[in-house]
């Protein structure tokens, strides 16, 4: 019976691995529209950021260029992982939130900037660890809310997780970081609602929250008057809640902002004055320009029609994790996305918002525009969350 000749392997002879696979397979875990509106924002955010910082030897380019850099790691490594993987991490992550909430309190490393103790100076390069607690924040509430497998009903569990959730606010309160602890709290009832907490307990949350702010901003100016100091919340702060509600009340003190912002606005007209010719930001006029006041700088230079197509973007923005939420397939990844646009949302209402006067002046930045490389790689990193729910969904299983 002859006998097949042996066949010797040549390294040279491997199997060709069909271009068309691997472009498909990429495709399928990309999501093209959530990416290309992403590097819109950033554009337009350094083109705005760079005509505002040039000649202001407090600010650096060079610096929030570097945290664009780190952003889009940050984002492709959590693209990679599988976010599943992080549901039963729900007490480490609070360990986590908790320390980087508190770290700024810390003797050696924790700084002062603007009557407020949130910053670290680590090597010479100061950061705010409460924005990167937002994303673990997102991870922590979206695990925690899960368990429930989208039912809270009873009024037990739902004090339990609200509590749980008031944990990471409390903590981020003692700087006093009053934008941020806001910012917490907006995520996880946004979590609560969409992981299916009782609408009449959420209700009943806004209210006593309501309650408690204006008891507590009443509460502390006894105890101000009494010892002769600032005790918890510090005058700056209440005197922009005294300008929300009279912005004409000290026109050359504390409602200055304001009324320069809205100057800012207006004079930016239909188109704007151009590039670079941003007289209110560019003269000192507006302070805190590049940070708290971006919005301001981009409608004076790009006028209405560019402010409405900023606004556009973002609408862009929450569709795409719109849809990414209702094909996640996965109650985890939907809380994940919902968390992510609760915290969006709010940022940019409150921001441009209070620019205009409808919302009180916070130190809450403008998603993918204000100056901040903190900030900048942390919205990098809540994309690269959605990108992970988006890569790692499964089309033949039903969402639970």
């Amino acid at each position: 019976m002859p006998v097949a000749p042996k066949v010797k392997h040549d390294p040279r002879m491997q199997r060709r691995v069909n271009p068309r696979s691997l472009a498909s397979r990429a495709l399928a875990v990309t999501n093209v529209p959530l990416l290309l509106v992403t590097a819109l924002l950033v554009a337009f955010g350094l083109v705005v950021v760079y005509s505002v910082v040039v000649g202001l030897p407090k600010y650096s380019f060079s610096r929030q260029l570097s945290g664009a850099a780190a952003g889009l790691v940050v984002m492709c490594v959590l693209w990679r992982v599988d976010y599943r993987k992080m549901s039963n991490l729900v007490f480490p992550l609070l360990v986590v939130i908790v320390v980087l909430t508190l770290s700024p309190l810390a003797p050696v490393i924790g700084t002062d900037v603007n009557g407020a103790r949130s910053w670290i100076t680590v090597f010479g390069q100061q950061f705010q660890p409460a924005e990167f607690a937002k994303v673990a924040f997102i991870l922590y509430a979206a695990a925690l809310v899960a368990r429930y497998r989208g039912s809270i009903r009873s009024g037990s569990a739902y004090l339990k997780v609200l509590g749980l959730l008031l944990v990471p606010t409390v903590c981020i309160m003692a700087q006093p970081d009053l934008g941020t602890g806001m910012v917490l709290f907006i995520i996880g009832m946004v979590v609560l609602f969409t992981g299916g907490a009782n609408r009449r307990w959420l209700a009943v949350t806004a209210v006593v929250v309501i309650v408690a702010v204006v008891f507590c901003l009443w509460f502390d100016g006894v105890l101000d008057a009494g010892i002769g100091r600032d005790v918890f919340i510090k005058d700056y702060q209440k005197n922009r809640l005294l300008v929300f509600l009279n912005e004409n009340i000290d026109p050359q003190g504390i409602s200055y902002n304001l009324r320069q912002s809205k100057i800012a606005i207006g004079s930016g007209g239909l188109l704007g004055k151009g590039l670079g010719n941003a007289t209110q930001s560019g003269l000192g006029f507006l302070p805190e320009a590049p940070t708290d006041f971006i919005f301001c700088a981009l409608a004076e230079q790009f006028g209405f029609l560019g402010s409405l197509t900023l606004i556009g973007m973002y609408v862009a923005l929450l569709t795409v994790a719109l849809h990414i939420a209702f094909t996640a397939n996965n109650l985890y990844g939907t809380l994940i996305v919902s968390g992510a646009m609760g915290m969006w949302v709010f940022q940019v209402f409150e921001n441009i918002g209070m620019t205009c006067g409808l919302m009180p002046i916070t130190g809450i930045p403008l998603p993918f525009v204000s100056y901040g490389s903190s900030f900048l790689i942390v919205n990098f990193a809540v994309v690269g969350l959605l990108c992970s729910v988006w890569a790692h969904r499964d089309t033949n299983k039903k969402r639970g």
